[in-house]
């Protein structure tokens, strides 16, 4: 989402609940000057990339006696 400097000023409450959920953009003369985002959003992502990695059949010991063995 992009949105102006004035905009922002305007309503950061509106825009710090949102950057939790999406970055924010912004824009001065145009111009993106700021990025407003979630500094935990790396780990949710990494983390959300990891599902379906261990199949479900797979006991948690299993996995890291495999990991283990990779290693």
């Amino acid at each position: 989402m992009s949105i102006t400097a004035t905009e922002f000023k305007m309503n950061l409450g509106k825009y710090l609940m949102l950057s939790q959920t999406e970055d924010i953009y912004i824009t001065k003369n145009g111009k993106v000057v700021a990025k407003l985002t979630n500094p935990n959003q790396d780990r949710v992502d990494i983390a959300k990339s990891l599902f379906g990695i261990i199949s479900d059949d797979m006991t948690l010991e299993e996995a890291q006696e495999e990991r283990r063995n990779n290693i």
